[in-house]
């Protein structure tokens, strides 16, 4: 993203690997919120000669839609199609013309919705596309320090890594990261005016994909979803509750939710269970995935009032699992991402799987460690599972071990 204040170019961390990933697949696809810099980043990265299709224009859209084999004559690969969600029926003409080309790189596409886009494409197109997923800047993207680095696991070796280059821990510079969200719009673009972006944000784009998505017959009771929603972030979610705080009905906010999450405003992460133990709850937990829409939704006007306030401790929360989220995401990298939670209440804020090996996290607005989060390991043991390190990432500003299992974590070196 260009930092159009300063005319700097901020890296995102993708680059390198989408690079890598287009010289072995002939299909790219790069989905995630909008406004998040996706059209940058490829228009960035394309060479000379790769045209470019933007199916916003109501024009091209039609073509693509009505003759998508003359689109493809018009703009021929390689080729930059942007939104393409909006023209399934271009991906039985890009799979003939791969079948007979067999040409890496030849399309990179993007697009902003999960639901059918990605029931068409990954049956029309299986085995020659790659789905890359792509969110608003990590902190070590906006503040341009080093963010080529392994995905975020409790281990002493990457811990190490990353707190050379860490950020600042304080409290007030936290809370304005989490007050402020991620999109590249407001954090290095034009718009100075946060109530101004994010209004414009839920208006403009939103409000948009749920009228692609699903038929809302009044906006309103949508908005005070909206709101209903963000107030859970980084806690369970019980439909029967949201549905009673929204006024709607339970169906209906389930279908609500489906589209935040195809629309990638939130992650619904499942709670973790074995074979060889019954499920001991099928709720999810709601995290938002851009902190700042969150905060605006829930109306806290400025980080000194969001830190004071109730919802204080799930924002880090939030705030901390999108960092770790998109640490993975953004270098194409594989994990598992789960809470725990046992028939005694006893709750771990997430689990990372991986390679079979789980590794736990706590997430604590505070800047001591309290002896009891040597604990922390104990729910997991009675599974007989394969548990890595754990660790709490806190306010506390330096790297401290608690024990041989477990490490204190600064929230900067996310």
């Amino acid at each position: 993203m260009k930092n159009r204040r300063s005319g700097v170019y901020h890296q995102r961390s993708l680059a390198e690997c989408w690079l890598r990933a287009s010289a072995q697949f002939p299909v790219l696809l790069l989905t995630g919120p909008r406004q998040v810099g996706k059209t940058t980043l490829l228009e960035h990265l394309r060479e000379n000669g790769r045209h470019y299709v933007t199916l916003d224009d109501r024009a091209l859209r039609a073509l693509a839609r009505d003759d998508p084999d003359l689109l493809l004559q018009r703009f021929p690969p390689p080729v930059l199609i942007d939104e393409v969600q909006y023209a399934p029926e271009l991906f039985p003409s890009i799979k003939r013309y791969v079948d007979r080309r067999h040409e890496p790189g030849a399309f990179w596409l993007t697009g902003s919705q999960q639901f059918h886009m990605m029931k068409d494409i990954t049956e029309t197109l299986a085995g020659r596309v790659a789905v890359i997923n792509l969110l608003g800047f990590s902190r070590r993207e906006k503040d341009r320090r080093p963010h080529d680095l392994e995905p975020f696991l409790p281990t002493r070796e990457l811990i190490g890594e990353r707190s050379e280059s860490g950020g600042s821990t304080s409290l007030r510079s936290v809370y304005h990261e989490i007050w402020s969200g991620s999109f590249p719009a407001y954090r290095v673009g034009k718009i100075d005016e946060w109530d101004l972006f994010y209004r414009s944000y839920v208006q403009t784009y939103l409000e948009r994909d749920v009228r692609d998505l699903v038929q809302v017959g009044n906006m309103e009771s949508f908005r005070r979803f909206l709101r209903a929603s963000a107030a859970r972030t980084g806690g369970m979610l019980n439909y029967s509750d949201l549905s009673r705080d929204a006024g709607v009905s339970v169906n209906t906010a389930r279908q609500w939710m489906s589209v935040l999450v195809a629309s990638f405003q939130v992650f619904l992460l499942q709670p973790y269970y074995t074979n060889v133990t019954k499920r001991l709850s099928k709720t999810p937990k709601l995290y938002f995935l851009d902190t700042g829409l969150c905060a605006y939704l829930t109306e806290w006007s400025s980080p000194e009032t969001l830190e004071a306030g109730p919802m204080s401790a799930a924002m880090l929360e939030t705030y901390v699992f999108t960092e770790i989220l998109k640490g993975w995401w953004h270098r194409m990298r594989e994990a598992t991402f789960y809470y725990y939670r046992n028939k005694d209440g006893r709750e771990i804020d997430l689990l990372i799987s991986r390679d079979g090996k789980l590794f736990p996290l706590e997430v604590k607005k505070s800047t001591r460690v309290d002896r009891g989060t040597r604990r922390l390991l104990s729910p997991l043991r009675k599974l007989k599972q394969d548990v890595g390190p754990g660790a709490v990432v806190c306010l506390y500003p330096r790297v401290l071990p608690i024990d041989q299992e477990i490490i204190s974590v600064p929230v900067g070196i996310l």
